[in-house]
C-alpha cells in the first residue's frame, strides 16, 4: 500500500499520468499493464510469453510480467534449438515482428531460411510457385497460433487463478508440459495402432507432416511466436 501510495503522489505532483512499474492490482502487484492494441482489448493484464513449436512441441522460452519485444529474442530461441538438437533449423517460420535486418542478418550468417519475402518493393507479378510457397508458409506458421489457442481452449492457459508470480510461472509452464504430454500420448497410441490394424503408412504420413522437405533432405521446424 506504501508504494501505491507513493506512486499516486508523485502522478498528482508532478501532474503526469504514467509512472514506471505502475502497480494496478493490489493482490498481484507484479502485474503490469501491457498495451497490445487489439480489437476489443487494447491493454492486456497478466504476463507475456514467447514460444518456439517444432515438431508439434511446445517450449516456453520467456515469460515476463513486463511487455518486451519478442524479436529481440531471436537469437535466444535459435540457440536453444542448437543446444537441444545439434544443428540450426533449415528454416525458421516468425511473425511479421521477427523481420528486422538485424534477424535477417542473423539468420543469413547460420544459413537458416526465414518465412516470406525478402525486404525491398515486392514483386508485382509472383509466378505459381511461389504463392503456393507462401501459403504454405503460412499454414506452418499457423500451428503457433492454433498452439496458443489450444492451450487457451483446453488447458484453461487464459483463466491463471494463482496469486503469486512464482506459482503463475509454475501453472503456464505445467500447462505447455500437459499439452506435449498430450501429443506424446496420441503419437504413441497412433504407433499402437498402426502396429495392431497393420496400416503403417498412415505413421509415416503424420510423421512427415512435421518436417519441411527440401530436395532430399529433411529437417525440423522452429516456429516462434508470442502472446
Amino acid at each position: 500500500m506504501a508504494e501505491i501510495y507513493r506512486q499516486q503522489k508523485e502522478m498528482y505532483e508532478e501532474e503526469k499520468n504514467r509512472i514506471d512499474h505502475r502497480i494496478v492490482s493490489i493482490n498481484q502487484p507484479h502485474i503490469r499493464p501491457i498495451v497490445r492494441g487489439k480489437t476489443g482489448s487494447a491493454v492486456e493484464f497478466g504476463g507475456k510469453i514467447s514460444i518456439s513449436v517444432y515438431e508439434n512441441y511446445v517450449f516456453l522460452d520467456k515469460l515476463s510480467w513486463d511487455n518486451f519485444n519478442e524479436s529481440t529474442h531471436l537469437r535466444e530461441q535459435v540457440k536453444k534449438y542448437y543446444q537441444l538438437m545439434g544443428y540450426y533449423p533449415i528454416i525458421i517460420h516468425v511473425d511479421a515482428i521477427y523481420k528486422t535486418r538485424a534477424n535477417r542478418a542473423y539468420c543469413k550468417e547460420k544459413g537458416i531460411k526465414m518465412n516470406g519475402p525478402a525486404l525491398g518493393r515486392p514483386k508485382k507479378n509472383l509466378i505459381k510457385e511461389e504463392k503456393k510457397e507462401a501459403r504454405e508458409n503460412e499454414k506452418v506458421r499457423n500451428r503457433v497460433e492454433g498452439k496458443l489457442g489450444e492451450g487457451k481452449r483446453r488447458y484453461g492457459l487464459n483463466k491463471i487463478m494463482t496469486k503469486l508470480p512464482s506459482t503463475s510461472i509454475t501453472v503456464i509452464s505445467l500447462t505447455f508440459l500437459v499439452m506435449n504430454l498430450s501429443y506424446l500420448y496420441r503419437q504413441v497410441l497412433l504407433i499402437f495402432l498402426c502396429q495392431v490394424l497393420e496400416i503403417k503408412y498412415i505413421f509415416e504420413i503424420s510423421i512427415r507432416k512435421s518436417y519441411y522437405t527440401i530436395g532430399n533432405k529433411q529437417e525440423k521446424l522452429i516456429l516462434i511466436s508470442a502472446c
